[in-house]
């Protein structure tokens, strides 16, 4: 009678197979906290914990607000807005997208080039929330639904304060 091989031959497979998943669970590109985010859905309820059963603390209406995240728990991030406010919101309502969030009591500009002496295409109020790219040695161009220029990163809410989108 012969001896059952494909037995032996599936369990080091299966093994081999699990140690590559394993693996690449591991490496799954995740960030380690902290880091910003954005929020991504019309709604987004930030709750006291990490699950449905915690009390919800408040109701984001805004999509793309800026958030920094502060800790990970497994579909949930424990995040910081622009207020101060902390509090858990599921990570599907979380997007990568760098946002920003102009700063201060009055508009400020958004410049053509990333320079003081460049001239101003537009002002942004205090609150509005754009698209961050390009940022380098002081500035980020922000988007703000089509209409771009440079805006110091010291206006912003939505960067460390290295300034970049690292």
């Amino acid at each position: 009678m012969p001896r059952r091989l494909p037995n032996r031959l599936a369990v080091a497979g299966a093994l081999a197979l699990l140690a590559a998943a394993g693996a690449d669970a591991a490496d799954t590109g995740e960030k380690k906290p902290p880091y910003w985010a954005s929020i991504a859905a019309g709604k987004a309820l930030m709750r006291t914990g990490p699950g449905r059963n915690y009390p919800a603390t408040w109701l984001y209406v805004r999509p793309d607000l800026p958030v920094k995240v502060l800790e990970t728990y497994p579909n949930w991030r424990k995040v910081r807005d622009a207020d101060g406010a902390t509090g858990w919101m599921l990570q599907r309502l979380l997007s990568d997208t760098r946002t920003g969030l102009v700063t201060g009591a009055e508009p400020r500009p958004l410049h053509e080039g990333p320079d003081e002496h460049s001239p101003i295409v537009y002002r942004a109020e205090p609150g509005v929330v754009g698209r961050l790219s390009r940022c380098a040695s002081g500035w980020c161009m922000l988007d703000v639904k089509g209409r771009r220029g440079y805006i110091r990163v010291e206006h912003l809410w939505g960067l460390d304060a290295s300034g970049t989108l690292g």
